[in-house]
Parts: structure tokens; C-alpha cells; sequence
């Protein structure tokens, strides 16, 4: 046994793009491309989700994930973090050593990635990990603007690097996977720190809706390989 508790999190207060969470691409919930993917794990030992709306755990649980209590209000609103919604769900349920958080807005995340991150956390021996992507730019090319329009990089150009494509690859958090030992992030309250060690997934698969123009790409991804097979 692993020892995984996985917790799928979805209010049902979405304003970016309304009932997100249960909006259908190819015939099922966007939920249920998570639930999916986390119930073929071989390394998730319970699946669960912490939800405080009634339509959503009406969905997850015909899609058969469990949901054994409803979130509270005060952690429901817009000012709730994720991390509180992981440790109250720790709080109500068995101890478990370990606890991962699986956004149901990365539908594109594979069981693999789930199965692949906890080896990496375990062959690491980190306290936790996080899937990441490639970032599209590098931060040695990125200014801000002063009041007067003047450009400031971010970082110090490199000595003798003048190629974008020799700049040193940089990554992004993508918010499909994370895992961390349970008595670490109880202390911590986070899943990052300087001990964290990242999974790298293809920026094609590290999709996050937020908003309907995320929502149509992926449907449109969906689509594509639903007619490809």
C-alpha cells in the first residue's frame, strides 16, 4: 500500500467560466476526466472529494468518487486556499502519510503522471512534488516598465549568452499533480518550498481551465483524439 490519500477539490463558486467543473467534453464531466485518471493509479489508495456543492458530488458519485462529507461554507469562498481545503479534508478522514491534490481543471493529466510524480517523490526522498511544464518564455527575456516607460529585466542578462535557445530552460508550475508527506505539509502549509522536487509534464497536456477560451482548447484537444483512435 502507498499510503496516498488523493483529494479532488471543486467548489462551486467558479465565476471565470460558471459550473466548470460539470461541464461535459466527449460524453463526460470535466470532473470525471480526473476521477478517471486518479481511480486507475496503482499508487492512490483513496480517492475523495471535497466539494461544498450539491450538483458536483451528485456527478462525482456517479462516476464513483467517494465523498464523505460536504465542504463548509468558510472554506468554499473565494479567500480559501487550497491548502486549507487539504487539511480540513486530512482532518476528517484516516491518517494517511501521504496526500496528494488533484485539480479537476487539468483534465489533460494522465495516470502516469499521478503513478510517475509519487515515484519521483519517493526515489527523491523530497517532502513533496509538483508537476511542472516547460515555460513557453524564458525569465531572462522578460522586463517590466517603470512609470516612465523604461524596460527593466527581471534578471541579469548571462555572460556570453546571446541565443534565446541557448538560455537555460525554465519551468512553470502547472497545476495537475501534487504530493507531499502529510506531517511535513501540516507543518509547512504548503506543497513548495526549496526542498520540493518538480515532474516535468509536455506544455501540449499542462492545460488549465480557468476561463472558456481554456475550456474550448481543450475541448478541441479532446475532440482531436477522440477522432484520432
Amino acid at each position: 500500500m502507498s499510503n496516498l490519500l488523493a483529494i479532488i477539490p471543486a467548489r462551486g463558486g467558479s465565476k471565470g467560466l460558471p459550473r466548470k467543473n460539470v461541464l461535459p467534453v466527449n460524453g463526460r464531466p470535466l470532473i470525471a476526466w480526473t476521477i478517471l485518471a486518479a481511480q486507475s493509479s496503482r499508487v492512490i489508495d483513496r480517492l475523495v472529494l471535497s466539494s461544498d456543492d450539491l450538483e458536483i458530488i451528485e456527478v462525482a458519485r456517479q462516476w464513483g468518487c467517494d465523498v464523505p462529507f460536504r465542504r463548509p461554507d468558510h472554506i468554499s469562498d473565494d479567500a480559501a486556499s487550497s491548502i486549507d481545503v487539504i487539511i480540513h479534508a486530512i482532518s476528517q478522514l484516516d491518517s494517511y502519510k501521504y496526500v496528494a491534490l488533484l485539480q479537476p481543471t487539468s483534465p489533460l493529466r494522465s495516470t502516469a503522471d499521478i503513478d510517475d510524480a509519487f515515484s519521483l517523490l519517493l526515489e527523491s526522498g523530497a517532502p513533496s512534488c509538483v508537476s511542472v511544464c516547460e515555460s513557453a518564455e524564458s525569465p531572462y527575456l522578460m522586463h517590466k516598465r517603470s512609470d516612465g516607460g523604461r524596460l527593466e529585466g527581471y534578471l541579469k542578462p548571462l555572460l556570453g549568452v546571446t541565443r534565446r535557445q541557448d538560455l537555460p530552460k525554465s519551468y512553470v508550475l502547472n497545476g495537475a499533480v501534487y504530493i507531499a508527506r502529510v506531517d511535513w505539509l501540516l507543518k509547512k502549509r504548503t506543497f513548495i518550498s526549496d526542498e520540493t522536487v518538480g515532474y516535468v509534464m509536455p506544455r501540449e497536456r499542462s492545460i488549465d481551465i480557468d476561463e472558456v477560451a481554456d475550456f474550448e482548447q481543450f475541448r478541441e484537444i479532446a475532440q482531436t483524439e477522440n477522432n484520432a483512435t
